[in-house]
């Protein structure tokens, strides 16, 4: 038998792309095993996709129980199944959303869904993205991420993003602190709008926090600054919730965490707790009164995965759930800023709940990338799986390990972190 792999995209790629020769073939709870046998504390949760870890009991039953009913339905008819996801996630979500659209099977598409609905809701074609966000892989999502180097690679691309500085204090465009600047890149996105736009700006697209961009937390007052700016120019304000929601920020979503209510929200990756594809549009009834042929993808709200999410509703929102990630977050942010204390090369710590992000910098504050993939291999040796932000690109180490994890997990978390530290350095 043959094998191939993918062409690396550079000397960054380098070591991400190394990592990746780690056969995985067992995972259970928080932990997963490789072909010889070595155990790992997954902090990525998969592709931050593992809400309740490896193989949780409860999904895995309700899957197991459902592909013996029905696996699959045409999304001409209801099953069960998807009939309790849009309620469970019309009675847990902010209360102007409503209405919940199931027919996206990852990410990418459901953020498209929610574009389409604004651009038809409003009238409007552009875009409006962060610097650094990131909204998923398809072709026009690549076109619309905040980040050059997802879209250099291909000849076309979809028009209309609107590109603007996001609210990265550590890096602040506007060499601003959070205590003076005025909410500046609020204020300024007047300014792109008037100059740079096609003067038809049908939406603004936020990860509440950025997920592959670095993990970076925006100051308090900014979302709601932001809603304030849309609903003044009749924009609608779409938060990204694929890596944030479903008690990710130890909230049940990080609009909750934030206190703001957006017009629409994406939810995928956490959606079905242990890997199963599903995603979820929610929105206000006032967008919700269209075509439904114009948003619809074969896998979209498949019955298995329905089964899965259904589970996953059960388990996130029993009591204590949430309370736990606030308090094993804690821990593992208290000894991360710990050891930010004694060594200099972590700049950065930052987070809510379990989604964590570590910033490395050059001893002249300049971006530590090799340090970062340097730092990720020492953590996999000592068994601790983690991401280097902007897929392999940035310097900022992501943790996001499953919801279940335990304040002791934590903490062996981040003693290992302690010794990579020693270790490289």
């Amino acid at each position: 038998m043959t094998t191939t792999t993918e062409p690396l995209a550079g000397p960054q790629d380098v070591a991400q792309y190394q990592l990746g020769e780690t056969l995985l073939v067992h995972g259970e709870g928080v932990r997963a095993w490789d072909s010889e046998g070595r155990e790992y504390l997954d902090c990525v949760s998969g592709t931050f996709n593992l809400l309740l870890g490896h193989g949780h009991p409860e999904v895995m039953a309700a899957v197991r129980e459902q592909s013996e009913r029905l696996v699959f339905a045409s999304s001409s008819f209801q099953t069960g199944p998807t009939n309790r996801v849009m309620q469970e996630l019309a009675a847990i979500s902010p209360s102007n959303l409503t209405r919940v659209n199931l027919r996206s099977a990852g990410g990418s598409t459901a953020n498209e869904g929610a574009i389409k609905m604004a651009q038809l809701h409003t009238g409007r074609r552009d875009v409006i993205v962060p610097f650094r966000g990131h909204l998923g892989q398809t072709i026009a999502m690549a076109s619309l991420n905040g980040t050059t180097r997802m879209r250099a690679p291909f000849p076309h691309r979809y028009p209309g993003a609107l590109h603007v500085p996001g609210p990265y204090c550590f890096r602040c465009f506007y060499r601003q602190s959070p205590d003076s600047c005025g909410m500046l890149c609020v204020e300024r996105i007047e300014d792109f709008i008037t100059y740079a736009s096609s003067g038809s700006v049908a939406c603004v697209v936020i990860e509440p926090i950025s997920g592959v961009g670095g993990n970076i937390v925006p100051p308090p007052g900014y979302l709601p600054e932001l809603r304030r700016f849309c609903d003044e120019r009749e924009i609608v304000l779409i938060f990204d919730e694929i890596q944030t929601g479903l008690g990710r920020t130890g909230r049940m979503f990080a609009a909750d965490h934030f206190g703001v209510q957006p017009h629409m929200m994406t939810l995928s990756k956490g959606l079905t707790g242990s890997g199963l594809p599903l995603a979820a549009i929610l929105t206000e009834e006032r967008m919700a009164d269209w075509d439904r042929s114009l948003h619809s993808f074969t896998y979209g709200g498949h019955t298995l995965s329905a089964a899965a999410a259904v589970a996953t509703l059960q388990v996130v929102q029993r009591p204590g759930f949430l309370e736990n990630v606030r308090a094993s977050g804690g821990v593992l942010l208290g000894r991360l800023r710990e050891l930010q204390a004694e060594h200099p090369v972590l700049g950065d710590v930052r987070g809510v709940g379990l989604m964590l992000g570590v910033e490395l910098v050059e001893p002249d504050g300049g971006k530590a990338v090799r340090r970062a993939h340097d730092y990720q291999r020492a953590l996999q040796d000592r068994g601790v799986l983690t991401r280097v932000s902007e897929h392999g690109a940035g310097n900022a180490i992501e943790l996001r390990p499953p919801l279940i994890l335990t304040p002791e997990d934590a903490h062996l978390i981040a003693d290992r972190f302690a010794e990579a530290l020693e270790a490289v350095e």
